[in-house]
């Protein structure tokens, strides 16, 4: 990487390069001859980051085995995992939680869930749930990690964090997950969003409710008259009710109630 021009590349080692195309070979004689896993770029970028970003699974593996640090912090404080859930790689994310890696490492900036929802990678997002990350972490700049699947319109992404309990009116600026709904003008995310208990009528920062950014006509936007204008039923107002009451620790165990299988699965909204 030394004859690149420019300071970028003027400090990546042959070990961020190998990581970075996914070259096992190369990298596993460079590890052998004693190049150090552990390299920094000016931005500390370490050989970890490259692999995880580029969703290189076998040189995640060799590079942790060989005694990578599985936490290193880049300059922007993002960890391997944050990059491995950008890359959308559940292979990578694994590894790296198998090695300790924190689901919840203590950033300014957004979490492992963030990037998986930014990503979309639904299946990355239900492994870092499983392993309890933080639902309600909080992005100055992306609001929680709800916000973020619902601006980039992932729905699958979006619903997993509902069912698990993450809170479906909690503001970025007063914004809630369903004013980005509204302006992404996806029906169906706004369906979702108010049978999760969202509230039609929170108000931003400049005082405007949800529907004032659906357009005018559009599914969103008929959507949204309706919900204006009819209450939520008694049945789904007594599953909010419910659910409330478990609080987000206690969502698994409404599959343990002593109730029917098909009352379980509305509960759960399976």
């Amino acid at each position: 990487g030394r004859s690149r021009a420019g300071t970028f590349w003027a400090d990546r080692t042959p070990v961020h390069e190998a990581a970075r195309r996914g070259e096992i070979r190369q990298l596993q004689q460079l590890i052998e001859s004693g190049a150090c896993v552990n390299a920094l770029t000016y931005d500390s970028i370490t050989p970890l980051h490259e692999a995880s970003l580029r969703g290189q699974a076998q040189c995640v593996k060799m590079l942790l085995d060989a005694g990578a640090q599985v936490d290193a912090r880049n300059i922007d404080g993002s960890t391997p995992l944050c990059d491995a859930c950008a890359s959308g790689s559940v292979e990578c994310v694994r590894l790296l939680l198998a090695h300790g890696a924190k689901v919840n490492p203590p950033l300014y900036t957004a979490s492992p869930l963030h990037e998986a929802c930014m990503n979309g990678s639904s299946e990355c997002v239900q492994l870092l749930i499983d392993v309890g990350a933080n639902l309600e972490a909080h992005d100055c700049h992306f609001g929680t990690p709800l916000h973020v699947a619902c601006a980039r319109q992932h729905l699958r992404c979006a619903k997993l964090l509902l069912q698990a309990g993450a809170q479906v009116n909690a503001a970025k600026l007063h914004e809630t997950a369903l004013h980005h709904a509204a302006k992404a003008r996806c029906a169906a995310l706004v369906r979702l969003l108010v049978e999760f208990g969202a509230d039609v009528n929170a108000r931003d920062n400049r005082g405007r409710k949800p529907s004032d950014y659906s357009g005018n006509g559009g599914a969103a936007a008929r959507c949204f008259q309706f919900y204006e204008r009819t209450p939520l039923s008694l049945a789904q107002l007594c599953r909010l009710a419910v659910r409330r009451a478990a609080g987000q620790r206690g969502q698994h165990k409404i599959s343990k109630l002593q109730i029917p299988p098909r009352l379980i699965r509305f509960l759960s909204y399976d």
